[in-house]
């Protein structure tokens, strides 16, 4: 019994999860869209915490841009009645998304030091 108990606390424990890193970024970036520099650093941290570490916070950090530029990229196109201008409208907000992917990632960088 002394030896099972002792093999289960030398265990790890779970650190953290690279979707609910992603998860946590993605809405905490929806919520503080309107904050041009605090708001992306803030969701990086966090999910960078959530995720449980460097690399994990910066793939969680990665996913969720990636998933909003395209898909304002893919909207915006679809949703003009020119393709051109959908696409070159969508190429704007793709433009805006990557803006903010640097202080994400320098937050999720932070995040994950603190986890």
């Amino acid at each position: 019994m002394s030896e099972e108990k002792a093999t289960k606390t030398l265990e790890a424990p779970q650190q953290g999860s690279i979707l609910m890193g992603v998860i946590w970024m993605a809405l905490i970036s929806l919520l503080l869209f309107w904050l041009p520099v605090i708001g992306p650093l803030i969701a990086g941290v966090v999910g960078g915490k959530v995720a449980g570490g460097v690399g994990a916070g910066l793939m969680a950090a990665l996913l969720p841009c990636l998933f909003f530029g395209l898909a304002l990229f893919v909207f915006a196109a679809a949703l003009t009645g020119l393709p051109s201008l959908g696409v070159l409208a969508g190429a704007g907000g793709l433009i805006l998304v990557l803006s903010q992917t640097g202080m994400l990632l320098l937050g999720a960088v932070i995040g994950g030091l603190l986890a």
